[in-house]
């Protein structure tokens, strides 16, 4: 099992952040040791200082695939999911400042919050129009619309699988909306797919 994460795919993200808006969807990689275990806290690694919590929709692929058309994108996954890409920040600016792959901010251990369980998507009745929060201690930090995704889950998939090929279980991470903060010792994080919630974790 392998994570791709999508960048850059919410406008109103990619200004908070004073990115360059891309002309095509910005992937990267976390290995399966990325995920952090069920009902564990997060404990923040000591080698970088500003940890960002990043909630995304995650979408579970059911079936193996490459250079799929995006008008079968849809044959390839059942569920949806909730996660966070847990970004070393500070870290991550250094590296891009440089030129350099993210990979150390961005795929280290426990850097991806994965939900306990996946919804089937037969239960929403617009996909294009999946809500989704993330709260911290409480409060609403996060929400997003997939209507506001520069590309929909079906266009990502196919995007995705023209240069890997895409395996049962995979998961793809499908990009956050605006609002990414800091993660900080002893913060609760409460992420929800409508009214459902999909996970709560604990920050050590």
């Amino acid at each position: 099992m392998k994570i791709i994460c999508v960048g850059r795919n919410y406008a109103q993200h990619i200004n908070e952040l004073q990115n360059e808006k891309p002309d095509e969807p910005v992937l990267f990689i976390k290995p399966d040791s990325a995920v952090l275990p069920n009902k564990n806290p997060l404990y923040l690694p000591d080698f970088a200082n500003e940890f960002h919590y990043e909630a995304e929709l995650i979408v579970k692929i059911n079936k193996l695939g490459k250079y799929i058309a995006p008008e079968f994108a849809h044959r390839y996954y059942d569920e949806i999911g909730l996660g966070i890409d847990v970004t070393a920040r500070d870290l991550q600016n250094k590296l891009k400042t440089k030129g350099l792959p993210w990979e150390k901010a961005k795929a280290f251990h426990n850097s991806a919050v994965v939900s306990p369980f996946f919804l089937p998507k037969s239960n929403f009745f617009d996909l294009q129009n999946i809500h989704f929060s993330l709260f911290k201690n409480g409060h609403k930090v996060q929400e997003g619309y997939t209507a506001d995704m520069l590309w929909k889950i079906d266009e990502l998939i196919s995007y995705i699988s023209t240069f890997f090929m895409l395996k049962k279980g995979d998961l793809i991470f499908t990009g956050t909306p605006a609002g990414v903060g800091k993660m900080e010792i002893n913060d609760e994080f409460v992420g929800y797919i409508e009214d459902i919630e999909m996970f709560r974790i604990r920050v050590k």
